[in-house]
């Protein structure tokens, strides 16, 4: 099971400039990816930044949005968005896209919180064809360059609908950020998915956990507060599953890989570069 790290772009009024240093002392430390969530309506820094900026600073770890809420996004500008990213890292780029939970993060005008699962599947359609190089709407002219670009796409969420949408059009499936064995059903529900669509070989499955190595307290406190729009059990929950140490860690690391998943991201609950070979360390 690989190993990835979480930038901290999430963390209430992270500081911007760390971003770049994290996402290299992270290629150093040698985690397999680096990942970046997605939130509007908050004091972090957009995930498309970070990704940008963390392809700019690095040169072979991997990159994956986790996840990127996609219905918030004009389909077409987050395709060429997103092309942008993968063309810059070289291709390291992996597409983790999510509907979406919170209704203040939906903030374009007539696009609202609802009807979330069939714009979803019109920007897959659209995400097709754009990296495709079918012509920009209205116009003669594909907005990729060279005409074509690939990018594997995750998907997260545990209704039927979006695992469908796994198995139709994913590498794989992502889950959020809880206990491991809250995780396990939803993995084995992308595991049947892909079996029903007829797909061949398994899913590529990725999972979720906060770390918090160097101020415990604080970095708890943090995933309290980012949660604490969904309520207060849903904050206690993932706020009260942190990992605070080493020993902690090895722990979840285990039960992740007893789930039999192909990569698990510990995401960052403080800004604090130093986490990244704290976390290195815990790990090895």
């Amino acid at each position: 099971m690989k190993i990835g790290i979480g930038l901290p772009n999430l963390v209430r009024d992270v500081r911007p400039e760390v971003l770049p240093e994290w996402a290299r002392r992270a290629e150093a430390a040698g985690f397999s990816s680096l990942g970046a969530g997605s939130r509007i309506a908050f004091p972090g820094v957009m995930d498309t930044v970070t990704l940008a900026a963390a392809a700019g600073a690095t040169s072979t770890i991997g990159l994956v949005s986790n996840v990127l809420v996609t219905p918030v996004w004009p389909p077409v500008l987050l395709a060429k968005e997103i092309a942008g990213i993968q063309g810059v890292s070289g291709g390291r780029l992996t597409l983790g896209l999510g509907v979406g939970g919170r209704p203040e993060d939906f903030v374009v005008e007539g696009a609202g919180p609802r009807g979330l699962g069939k714009r979803m599947d019109h920007a897959l359609e659209v995400f097709r064809d754009f990296w495709a190089g079918t012509p920009v709407p209205g116009s003669e002219s594909a907005g990729v360059p060279g005409g074509r670009v690939e990018i594997p796409m995750l998907f997260g969420g545990t209704a039927p609908a979006a695992l469908n949408r796994m198995a139709k059009w994913g590498k794989g499936y992502i889950a959020g950020t809880v206990p491991p064995p809250l995780a396990a059903s939803w993995f084995d529900g992308a595991r049947q998915a892909w079996k029903d669509a007829g797909r061949e070989g398994d899913p590529y499955l990725v999972g979720t956990a906060y770390f918090a190595l160097g101020d415990f307290e604080k970095g708890r406190g943090n995933v309290y507060d980012y949660y604490s729009s969904l309520g207060p059990e849903v904050a206690g929950l993932t706020s009260g599953a942190v990992a605070g140490d080493t020993s902690a860690v090895r722990d979840v690391v285990k039960q992740y890989e007893d789930l039999g998943i192909d990569e698990l991201f510990f995401n960052a609950a403080t800004d604090d570069p130093d986490e990244v070979e704290r976390l290195a360390e815990a790990v090895r």
